[in-house]
């Protein structure tokens, strides 16, 4: 570190910038995701242990920060200029808030003196981010730029995670804050997640306990938040007891799938083809559903057509809204880890006889589901085929990767391919996706920031041609911020989901919907990365075997067959997809 490494907090030297990074080095923050604007914060950054992370485009800078958060459970800094760069962070800030990850977002504003005047790519900030974050505010006093920055910090880490954005004018950054040297100092240290953890009303966990003791045929389904909450003991713990445990796509790897009561990925992809295809019973005839952190949304209860209307539900959250929203249900506000261990002691006082009694046929019929799963997808998909089906890639990376890699996909079928097509085999094994809002281009960047965040994992990154082509300048930033991961391209010229639905719905598709050829191995080694182009089945496991053990940003690029579509419940049955 250099003689400016040793400017410390309130000498006259300091600047706004410094006293920035002060507070975000306070926090735990070693990476910001960025450009080079906030210049002034990053010139700072160095000497407060922190690093640049230099993203291409604003809106895979969120996604890179978004991964980073769900990995190291710290909340992350992403920033941007005022204006156009800041307009790219929504989307990331969107997915954010939805999936309910924490971000905090810096963004540069226009001089304080120059607002409301038409200045250089001046903007509402306020109005432009209050649907995608939890809180908005400006600094307007270079003074108490700490006191803002633990605002943020709090507002993106308590409750129900989400993002927060601190506006900092460009000239708060360069003033040099009035700070006398006997002033009250902020010492707290809050950059994790969940930050304040609470637990749900002790008679109503003794209700919850008793409902799943006397149910006949209960079932957990969990959610990302068991994830966010670090609950996946707890939750094992449950199941343990005898209670077969589902996941959401934005849940899976929150229990061992290989746990003789794991169920899998329950959801809209349980047509044949799926590996819950044969559970779906499992859930539609349950009598008591416990959902842990899980938002009901549409496409994990496949319209909300799977669960079933005769439950009775027990809904744990941390956001009292979520708790009934679709299902009426016994309320469980609280921490999912805190409000798990204090259900799981209240049922230890419980007669769970008949939890026993029905275990065994219980984990006969879940064994005989994959069972079954297994021998439909032998019969449904030629794993030989080529071009290659994404069944037979998603079956050797899961054969090639430990437990402690980190899978990470685009949205779309990408997403849907690794939840279905990859097993858990630990709870706390991290696949992620983009379900929030599920936008297109996120699988690269998501695989950027989960690197960041956990450098010494395997990160495997799945993505489609469509998705890939948003973020390919990403690669550069991978390989120059030393970040190496192997991205996995399924190319199929077209936009797979965006087809097969128009064909499912419609009969038709419309034309933007196929692509031109396009080379993604040559494209990454123009990068200065590695580039393979998959044409045969055989290829594909040595390829990413290479790439794992390569230690560098590596792109396999994978012909893959245009018609093969995950085992969508709606797809079922639509003549219109055999063409």
């Amino acid at each position: 570190m250099n003689q400016q490494s040793e400017i410390k907090v309130g000498t006259a030297n300091e600047t706004g910038a410094h006293v920035l990074a002060a507070a975000l080095q306070r926090h735990g923050v070693k990476e910001i995701f960025g450009q080079s604007i906030p210049s002034a914060l990053f010139l700072a950054a160095p000497h407060y242990g922190i690093r640049q992370i230099g993203y291409r485009t604003e809106n895979a800078g969120a996604a890179m920060a978004d991964a980073y958060a769900r990995i190291s459970g710290k909340v992350p800094v992403v920033t941007a200029q005022n204006g156009p760069a800041a307009t790219l962070l929504v989307p990331g800030l969107a997915e954010a808030l939805k999936a309910s990850v924490p971000i905090v977002a810096i963004v540069q504003d226009v001089h304080r003196s120059f607002t409301d005047k038409n200045a250089f790519q001046e903007l509402d900030h306020f109005a432009l981010f209050s649907g995608v974050a939890k809180w908005v505010r400006r600094v307007a006093d270079p003074s108490r730029i700490d006191d803002y920055v633990d605002m943020a910090f709090t507002a993106a880490a308590s409750g129900r995670c989400g993002p927060a954005v601190l506006l900092v004018p460009v000239d708060v950054l360069d003033a040099h804050p009035e700070l006398r040297a006997d002033a009250p100092r902020r010492a707290a240290q809050i950059g994790h997640f969940p930050l304040d953890r609470t637990v749900a009303d002790p008679n109503r966990v003794a209700e919850a306990a008793s409902v799943l003791a006397n149910a006949r045929a209960p079932i957990v389904i969990a959610g990302g938040g068991v994830h966010i909450s670090g609950a996946q003991e707890e939750l094992a713990a449950l199941q343990a007891m005898g209670f077969p445990v589902a996941t959401t796509v934005m849940g899976k790897g929150s229990v061992d799938e290989t746990a003789p009561l794991s169920v899998g990925v329950v959801g809209y992809f349980m047509a044949p083809g799926s590996r819950t295809a044969h559970l779906r019973d499992l859930v539609t005839e349950a009598d008591v559903v416990l959902l842990v952190g899980n938002r009901t949304n549409q496409n994990g209860t496949d319209s909300w057509s799977l669960y079933p209307g005769s439950a009775t539900y027990i809904h744990l959250d941390v956001d009292s809204a979520e708790i009934g929203r679709n299902y009426e249900a016994l309320r469980l506000q609280g921490d999912a880890k805190l409000t798990l261990a204090a259900l799981n002691a209240a049922l230890s006082s419980c007669d769970l006889s008949g939890a026993e009694s029905r275990r065994e046929a219980l984990e006969a019929k879940i064994a005989g589901g994959r069972e079954a799963a297994a021998t439909d997808l032998a019969r449904l998909v030629d794993m030989e085929a080529a071009p290659l089906r994404p069944e037979r890639i998603m079956a050797d990376i899961d054969k090639t990767i430990t437990p402690d890699a980190i899978v990470v996909a685009d949205a779309s079928y990408s997403s849907i391919w690794i939840s279905n097509g990859l097993t858990a085999r630990r709870g706390g094994q991290r696949f992620l996706t983009p379900r929030g809002l599920a936008g297109l281009g996120w699988g690269l960047p998501f695989a950027i920031g989960a690197k960041a965040a956990r450098p010494e994992a395997p990160v495997v990154c799945v993505t489609g041609d469509g998705g890939f082509a948003h973020v390919w300048a990403e690669m550069e930033t991978a390989r120059r911020m030393k970040l190496p991961i192997v991205i996995v391209v399924l190319n199929n010229q077209i936009l797979g989901y965006q087809k097969h639905a128009e064909l499912a719905i419609f009969g038709d598709h419309t034309d933007v919907c196929h692509f031109e050829a396009v080379d993604h191995a040559a494209i990454a080694r123009a990068c200065g990365c590695e580039g393979v182009r998959v044409e045969r089945a055989d290829d594909f496991a040595p390829a990413l075997e290479a790439a794992l053990a390569g230690g560098g940003v590596t792109v396999i690029d994978v012909v893959t067959d245009e018609r093969a579509h995950p085992p969508i419940s709606v797809f079922q049955g639509k003549t219109t997809l055999d063409y």
